[in-house]
């Protein structure tokens, strides 16, 4: 997400967060936990991209792959808290 800004960060994260909460579940949570959820989910997309050797680029390619990285956050969360989403 380098390169965006602070600003163009936190509008991915939150685009991020949303389209996961309704990819996953179906709803939102809010924008202060979608905003977490895509933020974390930009890192972990970015992380598991990098391991399979993906490279995306623009801001399209950074929001597919924060909101991939957060379904898988919410997949992880919903296995370790036992909760289906």
């Amino acid at each position: 997400m380098m390169g965006l800004g602070l600003l163009g960060t936190i509008i991915i994260g939150i685009l991020a967060g949303f389209f996961a909460g309704k990819i996953f579940q179906g709803r939102g949570f809010g924008l202060v936990v979608n905003l977490i959820v895509g933020l974390i989910g930009a890192l972990l997309g970015g992380w598991l991209f990098g391991l399979l050797g993906v490279n995306v680029g623009g801001v399209i390619g950074v929001l597919i792959t924060a909101t991939i990285g957060a379904i898988v956050l919410l997949w992880i969360v919903s296995l370790v808290g036992g909760r289906r989403y």
